[in-house]
């Protein structure tokens, strides 16, 4: 039978005197306020010191299945260090189900698979460690796995003492196969047995959202998952965010609401891709990547490695992100941050796109005449007077971090970075004539991929000598985008706009890597020219 949520045990209440009520009093007046950062839960997390922000990093289900093995996870170790995500957080390289023999040995103890671990995993673990990774392992408390391997149940002390002689530093703990026994009986034990270890391992209870597990998981696990599986696809990651969105209150430094890991690369589009990432980070989740990211896109590599989304979700303070406001599928989220800066996500869960606003006072920003707001995919800086409005794609995402203040990116340098190539705009060759081709190259920091937007909506190169032009006022696709001189034309003026694209004003089409929803389209060289808006990476550019 299933257990009954665990409540706590709260007493009687003794009669307030006259000031404090008062101060009672006052305080109903300010709990919107309260309830928008929402208490953290650390008080009454599990006392391991872990996780105090969301973990983040790789585990192998999503995207291989039962196809594990010791390659795979040293491969992704080394990708990790290579390619800079351990840089940017991604800490656990985790292996799961399937990793292991269908019995024990005669002792009672866990064998990993000699064929797909024949290091076994203290092998692994000591090549992980030695990147400076860490390795996570899975197991299950019922009798058998959700594969039909052996599972812990019974085994807690013993598998727990495995982890650790092992050197595992992650434990994703799943649910099939429990026998109906109570589930916070089950977790409970392995909790404290992996205490008993001595060894400082992260407890992630994978058991689905069952019995409100949020209501009792913060002193038995680090982070606990709120739902069932996740696929890629719009429709599975959007019900993982609605029924994940309302439990902030349970989440903060140790004690993580879980919405499963990233299906971002596994073939959901760009824009789908990013509207995942950014309610992830909002909703202060942990950021296990789901994908083969050794196989992984430049532009899915511009999601996982975004750092300044990464930093609302590893913000110190601890918040998951709230829900404003959610009317006809416009989503408004706000998570506060350390600093005092609010991030704020607008969400267009509809199949076209749309207008999502609110206002700096809804998401609980002070009083000011002006706030300041930096776009986390473009960089782009731009300020209001209160409102926070923009034209949000269909299944799109635009977040923003937002402060009290002013600020924009008019008259300020920067280079202009595709997301499909992570290659700069650039003008051919240093080349200043008229008519020079515009295109994609390797970022260098040349005055040739020096981009300086303008109040008059140029952007201008060559630190402000000429501008990027659609070639003879033509406004069709496949016009190509080169240099002239500027001249204050209607098809010198470009918008950068809050979705990460780049429109000519006059033609109203999306500057574009010609070829770049193509791998073999975004090489050095490749061309840049007018195309109709199509949510594509290749579309998406960053200030940097």
């Amino acid at each position: 039978m299933r257990s009954s949520p665990h409540p706590l045990s709260i007493p009687a209440a003794r009669p307030l005197p006259r000031a404090a009520t008062a101060v009672a009093a006052a305080l109903l007046l300010l709990l919107p306020a309260l309830l928008l950062l929402g208490p953290a839960q650390s008080a009454h997390a599990l006392d391991n010191g872990l996780a105090r922000t969301p973990p983040m990093g790789f585990n192998d289900w999503n995207a291989f299945g039962c196809n594990v093995s010791e390659q795979l996870i040293e491969q992704t170790a080394d990708y990790l260090v290579s390619s800079g995500l351990k840089d940017d957080g991604y800490t656990y390289v985790n292996i799961d189900d399937c990793w292991l023999t269908k019995s024990r040995d005669a002792s009672g103890n866990l064998v990993p698979d000699p064929a797909k671990f024949p290091d076994g995993i203290k092998g692994t673990a000591d090549y992980v460690h030695a990147k400076g990774l860490k390795l996570g392992i899975y197991e299950d408390a019922g009798t058998a796995t959700c594969a039909g391997y052996p599972g812990s149940l019974g085994h807690e002390q013993q598998d727990a003492a495995s982890f650790a002689a092992w050197g595992v530093d992650y434990l994703k703990y799943d649910n099939c196969n429990n026998q109906g026994v109570d589930w916070q009986q089950r977790y409970d034990a392995m909790r404290d047995a992996l205490a008993a270890t001595g060894r400082p391992i992260v407890f992630s209870m994978c058991e689905w959202g069952e019995d409100s597990v949020w209501t009792w998981g913060a002193p038995t696990g680090n982070l606990w998952r709120t739902t069932g599986d996740i696929n890629a696809s719009f429709g599975s990651m959007l019900s993982i965010f609605h029924s994940n969105v309302g439990l902030a209150r349970y989440a903060g430094p140790g004690a993580w609401n879980d919405p499963d890991m990233l299906e971002v690369g596994n073939g959901m589009s760009f824009t789908e891709d990013r509207s995942e990432f950014s309610l992830w980070a909002e909703m202060a989740a942990p950021l296990i990547a789901g994908t083969d990211l050794r196989q992984a896109s430049a532009a899915t590599l511009s999601l996982y490695g975004n750092r300044s989304v990464i930093a609302v979700d590893q913000d110190s303070l601890g918040r998951q992100g709230t829900e404003v406001s959610s009317s006809g599928g416009l989503d408004v989220l706000a998570k506060p941050l350390s600093n005092g800066d609010v991030s704020v996500v607008l969400f267009n869960e509809n199949s076209s796109a749309a207008t999502v606003s609110t206002t700096a006072a809804a998401v609980g920003l002070p009083s000011a005449s002006s706030y300041k707001l930096t776009n986390l995919w473009s960089n782009a800086v731009s300020s209001t007077s209160g409102s926070i409005s923009a034209t949000v794609p269909a299944h799109g995402t635009v977040m923003y971090r937002v402060a009290t203040g002013s600020g924009s990116s008019t008259g300020t340098t920067h280079a202009l970075l595709g997301a499909s190539s992570h290659r700069c705009l650039d003008a051919y060759d240093n080349e200043t004539a008229a008519g020079t081709k515009i295109e994609i190259w390797d970022c260098g920091g040349g005055a040739n991929q020096t981009v300086t937007p303008t109040a008059a909506g140029e952007l201008r190169l060559y630190n402000g000598t000429q501008c990027l032009d659609a070639y003879n006022n033509q406004t069709s696709t496949g016009t190509k985008v080169e240099l002239w001189g500027c001249n204050g034309g209607a098809n010198q003026q470009w918008r950068l706009n809050p979705d990460g694209t780049v429109t000519g004003v006059q033609s109203g089409l999306c500057l574009d890597v010609t070829g770049g929803d193509q791998a073999s389209g975004n090489v050095n060289g490749t061309a840049l020219e007018l195309w109709t808006c199509n949510g594509g990476a290749n579309q998406q550019w960053s200030l940097t």
